[in-house]
C-alpha cells in the first residue's frame, strides 16, 4: 500500500480527533474519578477482594447449588457488590465512564455516517444504535438488542 496525500490527511485528522478527545472534559473527569478510586488504598483493596470473590462466584456457578460454598458466596457477592455500588467514588467513576462512552458513541456515529448510512455502528446508547440496528441478521437471537 502506498501512502498517498489522502491517507496522510486521514491520518492527520485521526490524530487531531484523538487529541481533541483526550483533552475533552469527559476524559478529564474520568481520569480524576479513576485516580480517586485507585489511589485510595482501602478502596483498591476492596475492589481486589471483590475481584477474588467474583472468581469464586464463577467457580460456584459451574456447579450451582450443589457447590459446598454456594450459599456463602452468593450472599457475600451481593453484599460486597452493594457496598461497592453505594461508594461515592465508585459511583462517580461509573458516571464518568458512561459520559466518556457517550462521547465515543457520538464520535463513532458521526464517523460511521460520514462513510455511509449503511455502516453498522455498535453503541451502548439506543439513540445511536436504533438507526444502525442489525435488523435481525446478527445471529444472536436479539442478544445485541436488534429486532430479531
Amino acid at each position: 500500500m502506498f501512502m498517498t496525500y489522502e491517507w496522510v490527511q486521514i491520518t492527520d485528522s485521526a490524530e487531531e480527533l484523538s487529541e481533541m478527545i483526550l483533552q475533552s472534559e469527559q476524559v478529564e473527569q474520568y481520569e480524576k474519578a479513576y485516580h480517586a478510586v485507585y489511589n485510595d488504598k482501602n478502596l483498591a483493596e476492596e475492589i481486589y477482594a471483590f475481584t477474588r470473590l467474583k472468581e469464586q462466584y464463577e467457580e460456584v456457578q459451574r456447579f450451582g447449588k450443589y457447590h459446598p460454598e454456594y450459599s456463602r458466596v452468593m450472599k457475600q457477592i451481593r453484599v460486597d457488590k452493594r457496598r461497592l455500588d453505594l461508594n461515592e467514588q465508585i459511583a462517580s467513576l461509573r458516571l464518568a465512564e458512561n459520559e466518556l462512552q457517550d462521547l465515543m458513541d457520538q464520535v463513532s456515529f458521526i464517523i460511521g455516517r460520514s462513510v455511509s448510512e449503511a455502516v453498522k455502528i455498535p453503541s451502548s446508547n439506543p439513540f445511536f444504535s436504533s438507526d444502525s440496528s442489525c435488523g435481525g441478521s446478527c445471529g444472536t437471537g436479539g442478544g445485541c438488542s436488534c429486532s430479531a
